[in-house]
């Protein structure tokens, strides 16, 4: 719904003629099927480049549409966040020597938005599918592209939960967050590859599509980190999909499924089933002002734009999208990758794109009428897995079960050669990009295990914020070198500070795994936590866990616990904190404690508690006491 004007239905008569469109527009299409209008013999690919915006400590910046005025340059566009950007490749034929094509023209638009990037504040753009370093206060309404577009679906979205966003996801660790606006969906970066599809072999290479998605996902998966939490290797399946879930009691009859999918079953007679199955399952978000009824367009000899459906499509997300264009005045049906992330690198990115087309035009014979050979909650189930374990992934196979890299080693790479060398595809480009999925596979060592690798290792001598700068300052460094992954070197920790650590932001060095006790907890209890876990501070939190004070060992030495062994944590706190937020400086930090002649400093975000700097801390980096009242 990109370059639509599109606005909320407002009313029960907007809403009517929306639906008469949309009626109007799958009828069409079903006219132009049954006449056979659609383009054949001709496959062309495509592709969107997803882009973060980082700033020189590698954490998001805001000036998406600064960078973007600077371009001028019609494939760049902007997406819902201002720390990002989106490219649209200029389409190209499936043949010859396409691929290095493709990667030419990435590496050619990256480095123009690298260039102007920089001249922006120093900012740089960066290819990964979450950005480590994103935190949720990243995620404000200020944040939102101030294009009216973005603005409507936050609100009709916002409107039809009847509730904030709330995200839920567990793997490794467990993240639980609610949040005002749609903003969670701009953690997610894609490289989403098309691919035209001839009509008459389109339901075989959906299915097909539905198929393969599990393993190919396996082998590109490049997630794994969010908020300072591991969860899935690929996080952007889950996140998305709660990021724009609408589904609440009152729509639980009719929306019983997320706007984002796998879908519900295999297509069976008609590959309009997607369509029909979208509009009866889906209630309409926006609509926007049509000039054209499809069936009436038809009549004039005509191809329609179908507004109306392409609008419904354009509010719904699929991971492998059924898409209508028009070429040349000529109809066309394409297959719209989307579980793909962005990065780790361009040459990864093709190098996916590569071993996804190929094996959509590799079709076997042999899996042709899968939907008679293969339980849909199979693939389905395969899909979710890959997104959990990656590389790892155990697959159930058209009824055996197989490892990820059994899989893709000895049956999908072996499909997809063949599928490329059937396309014309140049032998050198095959061989280079295959090569580099076979590589990838062997070594299990895709973005996600590269990124939790470095992350564990990282993080045993450094806070996790510290830890992600250190990532994404590692990941720029080797996406400028234009090795794929499987040949990178982990994240070394002397990638992130600057030479003066003193000038760097607080959260680099804050404690962000807290214990905190709440304000009728025992003082007893607390000198214990203290002691088990040797802390010396601890912020004390209220019913609505909102921070109240601060509880010190100083504090508690002062009393005969054994005497007073009914005393609470309100009853010792120092009620009077100075508390600050995680952009300060570590020498604003250091200043603020010596003025104020205390130990520990919480830091806010948003009115929340979300570390903490202690005088340790500081006396650590300043190698000398620090004194105060404590």
């Amino acid at each position: 719904m990109g370059y639509q004007k599109v606005r909320e239905i407002s009313g029960l008569q907007e809403r009517r003629e929306y639906l008469n469109h949309l009626l109007s527009d799958i009828n069409a299409l079903g006219v132009m099927h049954k006449k056979d209008l659609f383009e054949k013999k001709i496959n062309r690919i495509g592709a969107e480049q997803e882009l973060f915006i980082v700033d020189k400590n590698f954490r998001p910046s805001r000036n998406a549409l600064k960078i973007l005025k600077k371009i001028e340059d019609r494939r760049f566009t902007t997406e819902i966040a201002l720390f990002n950007l989106e490219i649209n490749i200029d389409p190209l034929i499936l043949k010859g020597d396409c691929f290095s094509n493709l990667e030419d023209q990435l590496k050619g638009l990256i480095k123009n938005a690298q260039i102007k990037a920089k001249q922006t504040d120093n900012n740089k753009v960066l290819l990964t599918g979450i950005l480590p370093t994103l935190k949720k206060k990243d995620l404000v309404f200020r944040n939102i592209t101030p294009h009216a577009r973005y603005k409507t679906l936050n609100k009709v979205l916002k409107k039809i939960r009847g509730r904030n966003f709330r995200l839920h996801l567990r793997g490794v660790d467990e993240l639980i967050l609610t949040h005002e606006s749609i903003l969670f969906e701009a953690c997610n970066t894609s490289f989403q590859v098309h691919l035209q599809i001839d009509p008459d072999n389109i339901i075989d290479k959906y299915n097909w599509s539905q198929a393969i998605a599990g393993p190919v996902l396996a082998a590109t998966a490049n997630s794994p980190l969010l908020f300072g939490r591991e969860l899935w290797s690929e996080t952007r399946i889950a996140l998305f999909q709660q990021s724009m879930d609408t589904r609440n009691a009152s729509l639980h009859l009719r929306e019983q499924k997320s706007r984002v999918s796998f879908g519900t079953d295999w297509v069976r007679n008609s590959i309009l089933e997607l369509y029909w199955d979208d509009i009866a399952r889906y209630t309409p978000l926006v609509t926007t002002d049509f000039k054209e009824n499809s069936l009436e367009t038809l009549e004039r000899n005509e191809i329609p734009k179908l507004r109306a459906l392409q609008l419904l499509n354009g509010t719904l997300y699929k991971w492998n999208r059924l898409c209508y264009g028009i070429t040349d005045g000529i109809p066309h049906l394409r297959i719209e990758n989307r579980y793909v992330p962005s990065g780790p690198s361009v040459i990864d990115e093709v190098a996916n794109a590569v071993f996804w087309i190929g094996l959509m035009q590799g079709l076997p014979k042999i899996y042709r009428s899968i939907q008679d050979k293969m339980a849909f909650n199979e693939a389905r189930g395969n899909f979710i897995n890959a997104a959990r374990t990656g590389i790892n992934t155990y697959f159930n196979w058209f009824g055996k079960g197989i490892s990820a890299r059994k899989l893709i080693l000895n049956e999908l790479l072996p499909i997809a050669k063949k599928g490329l060398k059937e396309s014309d595809i140049s032998p050198r480009d095959i061989k280079k990009y295959l090569n580099i999925i076979k590589k990838r596979v062997e070594k299990r060592k895709n973005g996600s295990v590269w990124m939790i690798n470095s992350y564990r290792s990282l993080t045993k001598e450094m806070t996790r914020d510290v830890a992600n700068a250190t990532i994404v300052s590692c990941m720029y460094g080797r996406q400028q070198t234009g090795k794929p992954v499987h040949e990178w070197k982990l994240a070394k920790a002397m990638d992130c500070f600057s030479p003066n650590i003193k000038k760097n932001k607080l959260e680099k060095i804050m404690t962000t795994e807290l214990f905190v006790v709440h304000e009728n907890d025992l003082v007893a209890l607390i000198d214990n936590i203290m002691k088990w876990k040797n802390i010396h501070h601890m912020p004390v939190v209220n019913n609505k866990n909102k921070l109240v004070g601060v509880v010190s060992s100083s504090d508690i030495d002062k009393i005969d616990i054994k005497e007073d062994n009914l005393l609470v944590a309100k009853d010792v706190m120092i009620e009077q904190i100075t508390c600050v937020e995680s952009e300060i400086t570590i020498e604003e930090a250091k200043e603020i404690m010596i003025k104020n002649k205390i130990g520990c400093l919480p830091v806010l975000e948003n009115g929340e508690l979300t570390g903490i700097i202690t005088r340790n801390d500081l006396e650590g980096i300043y190698q000398k006491k620090i004194d105060s009242e404590e």
